[in-house]
């Protein structure tokens, strides 16, 4: 929601400001300015990146529309499920969380965490860690390095679609550049032409640069930055994963685990030490 207010925000405020200033909207209406620096631009993101990452980018562009879906309920849910796995783990023995890992969809404890049974990568980055566990004999330096790898690969992975989508934005005005030469060269021809007929011509060739700019800095660079902010927030919904496991590998009990866990939470999201105390009393009143 944001986003669309955001644009909406940006094109008023540019296109208001032009009105007042007495420009007619009807010369930035240049379908061929659109079109050389608009195909320009996909063009050249054809070319950088492969269909899988264009693939990313289109979801990761769609997932903005929703907002940031790592909220305070969310890191709750995530941080009450752990607690529920490791407490089972250590009152009735690590095997009998196996059927709760093996398969999570039908499990009783990951039913009331539909937002981690659909975030398949999080989901798989604790169950596959805890069937490590279960397999014994993996000290904890070793777990960590195994999630230290998994994470990277994530952060890496992540990182590629918000890269290209940046290097266009960056590119932006330089094709500007090139559609408002291409108008120049035009109106180099026509030169010795009515004063009018040139002075549009010269108009339609800066309106290319004027695309190019806004949407580089007004559109391009601002949708980088929230799918980089919207990346962290993943990679720090991993780190609580991260950071529970390993906890509990160490030998720590499940309400201190929980805490090592909460305590990594961006201080926007994370829940207090009352509110993760009063909803561990809860799953404890519910048994």
């Amino acid at each position: 929601m944001f986003v669309i207010i955001g644009i909406v925000v940006v094109i008023a405020c540019v296109l208001g400001g032009f009105v007042m200033h007495e420009g007619p909207l009807a010369v930035l209406v240049q379908v061929n300015e659109f079109l050389i620096i608009g195909g320009a631009a996909i063009g050249s993101m054809l070319v950088s990146a492969p269909p899988r990452i264009l693939k990313h980018l289109a979801g990761n562009l769609m997932s903005l529309l929703k907002g940031d879906p790592y909220t305070k309920e969310e890191y709750l849910n995530l941080l009450k499920t752990m607690f529920e796995l490791f407490n089972i783990a250590t009152r009735d023995g690590l095997m009998n969380i196996e059927q709760h890992i093996e398969k999570p969809e039908s499990s009783t404890i990951f039913s009331k965490n539909p937002f981690l049974l659909k975030n398949h990568h999080a989901l798989y980055y604790l169950t596959d860690t805890l069937k490590i566990l279960l397999s014994g004999g993996v000290p904890a330096h070793d777990l960590e390095a195994i999630l230290d790898a998994d994470a990277e690969t994530t952060l890496i992975e992540g990182s590629q679609a918000p890269g290209i989508l940046q290097k266009m934005g960056d590119a932006l005005p330089g094709l500007g550049i090139v559609a408002a030469v291409l108008g120049i060269i035009i109106t180099m021809q026509a030169i010795d032409g009515p004063p009018e007929e040139v002075g549009m011509k010269v108009a339609a060739a800066l309106v290319g640069t004027f695309l190019g700019v806004l949407m580089s800095y007004g559109f391009i660079g601002p949708l980088t930055t929230n799918l980089e902010i919207t990346h962290q927030s993943e990679m720090r919904y991993l780190e609580c994963i991260k950071v529970g496991v390993l906890s509990y590998a160490k030998g720590n009990a499940p309400m201190i685990v929980v805490e090592f866990a909460r305590r990594v939470i961006f201080n926007d999201f994370r829940p207090t030490f009352r509110e993760l105390e009063d909803a561990v009393k809860t799953l404890k009143a519910a048994k």
